[in-house]
């Protein structure tokens, strides 16, 4: 069955000489793979592996058959194409970071309209920003939305906040509860959007303080969920 459908690529590895492996984040059908035979062939003009790079935003018409691990694409075309997030180096790691956190997140295959639409349209907007230091911290609290764990801020005037229940109290009710400076930072985030993010002032280390905070949330409440390999390079590139 042919589908046309926009996907956001989420992981990459080599297959043989000339084949690619892409995992994709699809609108209308969730998470697939696809085997891409002969795309890394020496062609003269042949620019199409360039397509697969990290979040890029693709149209695909695949050839899908149910219960396949792996699909054939028919065609491709990129979509919303990148000014810079592939071209400047701390938007690129950026991009390897969060593209990791995704693939790790996201298993379901099924349609989720509003995960998609917001995918698309955050990578649309980090590749146009100047200020972006802290827009993946952001981007990993608005994802939780869409994956079933946003912050339950009925209380946001309680002075912890427990990662393992997802809502904010009164007084610390196990070693998941967190106060401090991640608390105040937590509940600035809830209160802004993408717009907003660069107005916050954070240094290196509060930001890689509340950036492992957030990876434990997502540990916590995914259970196969694992801290980033990039994650190492990623602090470095920002520290």
């Amino acid at each position: 069955m042919l589908i046309t459908t926009n996907a956001i690529v989420l992981s990459k590895i080599r297959y043989k000489d000339n084949d690619l492996i892409v995992t994709c984040y699809t609108q209308e059908k969730g998470v697939l793979s696809f085997l891409i035979r002969g795309v890394l062939k020496s062609k003269r003009g042949n620019s199409k592996a360039a397509y697969y790079q990290l979040l890029s935003q693709l149209q695909l018409v695949i050839n899908f058959k149910e219960n396949r691990n792996l699909h054939a694409i028919k065609e491709a075309k990129p979509i919303n194409i990148y000014q810079s997030l592939h071209t400047n180096i701390l938007k690129s790691a950026i991009v390897m970071f969060l593209a990791e956190v995704l693939a790790t997140s996201l298993k379901e295959e099924e349609k989720n309209k509003g995960l998609y639409e917001y995918l698309e349209n955050a990578l649309v907007l980090l590749d146009s920003q100047s200020n972006f230091a802290n827009f993946h911290l952001l981007f990993l609290l608005k994802l939780t939305k869409y994956l079933g764990f946003y912050p339950d801020d009925t209380e946001i005037d309680f002075q912890y906040f427990n990662l393992s229940e997802g809502q904010f109290e009164l007084q610390p009710s196990n070693k998941h509860s967190i106060s401090g400076e991640n608390l105040t930072l937590l509940k600035t985030m809830l209160g802004i959007n993408f717009d907003a993010i660069s107005t916050l002032k954070i240094s290196s280390q509060k930001r890689q303080t509340f950036l492992n905070m957030m990876l434990l949330y997502f540990e916590l409440h995914l259970g196969n969920f694992k801290k980033p390999k990039s994650l190492q390079i990623f602090n470095q590139v920002f520290n």
